[in-house]
């Protein structure tokens, strides 16, 4: 390694290559040896020799290519979309996904972008500003240090969604990704993040991966939803009997059934939730189609 470069994490794994040149590796078989990952590269070494994956050919991280079913088995491995339209496949068993975690680290700490927050607060459009801000990522946050000296946080299982847009950021046309979030646990906002196509393709597979962890359908029913609904436009927990004129023991009852399914969150006894993205997900589909 050269000066400048350092190691990040180092371990035993297994890597193949699913796709070459866009083209689907159907008889791919995994390799066993150890991957490295420093601040410039990945390098898969095992029998058959060295590769090198430069992190500034690293297009983003993408879901699973199961091209066959030796891949498919594998139930937790890491796919490297490079930008010669190949795809690396790399598994290190049970730290897969803090190896995962390193490596967006390694794609996106302290790299410098232009960040309006919020751009939209509880569905209102602000007038706030983009602002020169650098980013940190770590196995549970994104976090956004702007450059008048604020600090935000975005929790990772809190986003809700990241849609990539095309907007003008002073006085330049940016690859923009709009980012729902909450903050201060239940005021849902949108943040946006500016920057280059190459850093937002990244930032976009970190947080849309996120994002769909947490759209998965629930079943509810027509009174769950009105709950959903009423908590969503702002009614607090303890009002929520009163408002929809239901009974506290049957209120106490749906509180615990939508904590089971991971749509509220308890925020302590006496029964006081707050929304997670999950249910503000479904409140909003419940809402448009009143």
């Amino acid at each position: 390694m050269s000066e400048s470069e350092y190691k990040i994490a180092d371990g035993s794994g297994k890597f193949l290559q699913a796709v070459k040149d866009g083209r689907r590796m159907k008889d791919a078989q995994w390799s066993k040896g150890r991957i490295l990952l420093s601040n410039k590269r990945i390098v898969l070494a095992g029998s058959e020799g060295k590769r090198n994956l430069p992190l500034s050919e690293v297009q983003g991280l993408s879901g699973r290519h199961d091209v066959n079913q030796t891949v498919a088995k594998v139930g937790n491995y890491v796919s490297i979309r490079m930008t010669n339209e190949s795809v690396m496949l790399v598994s290190l068993g049970d730290n897969t996904e803090t190896f995962e975690s390193k490596l967006y680290g390694a794609l996106l700490d302290q790299t410098e972008l232009q960040v309006k927050h919020p751009a939209v607060e509880g569905g209102v459009v602000t007038d706030e500003q983009f602002e020169r801000a650098r980013i940190k990522v770590d196995e549970s946050e994104l976090s956004v240090a702007m450059s008048n000296g604020s600090f935000v946080s975005v929790e990772l299982d809190d986003v809700g969604s990241a849609e990539a847009a095309s907007l003008e950021v002073n006085g330049d046309t940016k690859p923009v990704l709009k980012v729902e979030h909450t903050v201060n646990r239940d005021t849902s906002v949108q943040t946006y993040f500016a920057t280059d196509s190459h850093t937002a393709s990244i930032l976009e597979s970190l947080l849309t991966k996120e994002a769909e962890k947490s759209q998965g359908s629930v079943e509810l029913s027509e009174t769950e939803k009105r709950v959903l609904m009423a908590l969503y436009s702002g009614v607090s927990s303890f009002e929520i009997p009163d408002f929809l004129g239901m009974d506290v023991d049957e209120v106490e009852s749906i509180f615990e059934r939508l904590i089971e399914v991971d749509v509220l969150e308890e925020v302590r006894k006496r029964r006081e939730v707050t929304m997670k993205t999950r249910g503000r997900n479904i409140a909003s589909e419940a809402i448009n189609e009143e």
